[in-house]
């Protein structure tokens, strides 16, 4: 019962909406398609008071913010929540900025200030999956690491490269 349980709590399938997010460049599409590889193949997540599931995740941007619309993987709509992305602005101008000092640091820094830089980095991107848990709190039920790697996804649709 409880393999069966867990099979149910978990995503099935990820995918953008190209019509509000767009394509992104050679690189940006890699990060995204690896996000959603990740996302997928390791996941605790599902709907408080719904005993359904496996869920497909469709992610779009409407009027600026964060649509996570969750559907049965059989298609039918479950519930589609907007999230402002106000409050990730912090979060993902900070994450860009010290992913961007750690890919200059792999190429000439030492291995002790690279690996200073790498914990850094995931400290930030633990604080961001913290924030994702709470602004989805009581909406959605999510591990820690279904909330890093969705903060990722979040993070490679704004990513510049």
């Amino acid at each position: 019962m409880a393999s069966e349980a867990k099979e149910r709590s978990r995503l099935v399938a990820v995918t953008l909406d190209e019509a509000s997010i767009g394509r992104g460049n050679p690189d940006q599409e890699h990060e995204r398609a690896i996000a959603i590889y990740d996302i997928v193949e390791a996941n605790c997540f599902a709907l408080p008071n719904y005993d359904g599931g496996p869920y497909t995740l469709h992610i779009a941007l409407v009027d600026k913010k964060l649509c996570l619309d969750i559907r049965a993987q059989d298609g039918t709509p479950l519930v589609m929540h907007h999230l402002s992305l106000t409050p990730f602005k912090r979060a993902i101008r900070d994450y860009e900025m010290i992913c961007d000092s750690y890919y200059t640091a792999i190429r000439s820094a030492s291995s002790a200030q690279i690996e200073a830089i790498d914990m850094g980095r995931r400290g930030l991107h633990n604080e961001a999956a913290e924030l994702l848990m709470k602004r989805l709190d009581g909406k959605v039920i999510l591990d820690f690491d279904t909330a890093r790697r969705i903060f990722t996804l979040i993070f490679a649709l704004h990513w510049k490269g």
